[in-house]
């Protein structure tokens, strides 16, 4: 069977790179692990208007095809595979690209933003050029074209009690990624940290094995967890984009007109992304549609502040004890610019 799969995974290379290599033109393979409908996820929002602009704006002379639904690996093997060539590009996690760029978990920082309009300053703006060029220099091989959205902030529910307070977490047992801050920032919070895989969050929520998990509400939604969570609490506490990166072999390898082709379309793929998150947020297939099925709690300006005095200095003694001094000087910078982002949206 070993031998086998093995064999799958040797045929799956060998066929990419021979499609591309016979096909007319470039051929970007796109890979990611969200379903293939752009109305549900903004992932595939994302992908569809990207490969519809470079297909259209290129007159066929690269030529995206997009793969979702981890048809072509999990997400952090498409990291690896857009690294090698074999795909060209991948929409990818906090936590799939973690393993290959550690420096990635300043994003973690709870309960940083003050809403939606201040994530988009800060990724778009002078941190977002400047973690696009760490991450492009520490992995060498890719070239990042943006930050899109994965679904807004995450909440946090569970199926025991309504959360509004830092003793309302004593006891509550939270699924987390398999990302160390994400266990410290649920750990300083009063709760116990389970990290577990995602295809085992809905059988570890029914039977018990977890009592609550933390996601975008849109995410929440799509996986029905309100079927075995009773309650919603708003947190906010994070907000975590994907990473959009092209193998830069490719990249370097197409015309400067191409090249401009498939940033402008990178950036329209950014704001499908957004755009969609907040209309699913709104939607009978977001909050509004949540609140028929579970009890939703929206924390005060003061219930939010409390748990950010217990949450940050927990990250940041884990980034200062665990990563790097350039993750620390990220992070400087992470927190200069969204307190920046922030005093602008209260201004306005």
């Amino acid at each position: 069977m070993k031998t086998f799969a093995k064999g799958l995974a040797v045929g799956l290379t060998a066929a990419l790179m021979a499609g591309s290599a016979l096909a007319d033109g470039k051929v970007l393979k796109f890979g990611h692990d969200n379903k293939t409908d752009p109305f549900e996820n903004p992932a595939h929002a994302c992908t569809a208007v990207f490969s519809n602009i470079v297909n259209a704006d290129t007159n066929g002379a690269v030529e995206v095809e997009v793969f979702g639904s981890n048809q072509l690996g999990s997400a952090a093997e498409h990291v690896q595979h857009v690294r090698d060539g074999i795909i060209q590009a991948t929409l990818t996690s906090t936590g799939a690209l973690a393993s290959y760029y550690p420096r990635i978990d300043v994003l973690n920082l709870p309960f940083a933003f003050a809403d939606n309009a201040a994530t988009y300053e800060v990724f778009d703006g002078d941190f977002g050029k400047a973690l696009a060029a760490d991450i492009e220099e520490a992995l060498g091989d890719v070239v990042v074209l943006g930050f899109p959205d994965t679904g807004g902030f995450f909440a946090v529910t569970n199926s025991k009690h309504p959360i509004a307070s830092l003793e309302d977490f004593d006891g509550i047992r939270i699924r987390t990624m398999t990302l160390p801050s994400h266990q410290t920032i649920i750990q300083a919070l009063g709760a116990q940290a389970y990290p577990l895989s995602w295809g085992e969050v809905y059988s570890g929520l029914q039977t018990g094995v977890i009592d609550g998990q933390m996601n975008p509400v849109p995410i929440i939604s799509f996986a029905n967890f309100s079927e075995v969570q009773k309650y919603m609490t708003l947190t906010n506490h994070l907000f975590s984009p994907y990473t959009f990166m092209v193998n830069r072999d490719f990249f370097e390898g197409l015309t400067e007109e191409q090249q401009k082709t498939l940033r402008y379309a990178a950036e329209s793929c950014v704001t499908a992304s957004r755009g969609l998150s907040r209309i699913i947020e709104a939607s009978d297939r977001g909050l509004a549609g949540l609140m028929d099925k579970m009890e939703v709690t929206a924390l005060t300006a003061d219930q939010r502040a409390s748990m950010a005095a217990a949450a940050q200095p927990a990250f940041e003694n884990h980034v200062a004890e665990n990563l790097d001094p350039k993750a620390n000087e990220l992070l400087g910078l992470f927190k200069a610019e969204v307190q920046k982002a922030n005093d602008s949206v209260y201004m306005d």
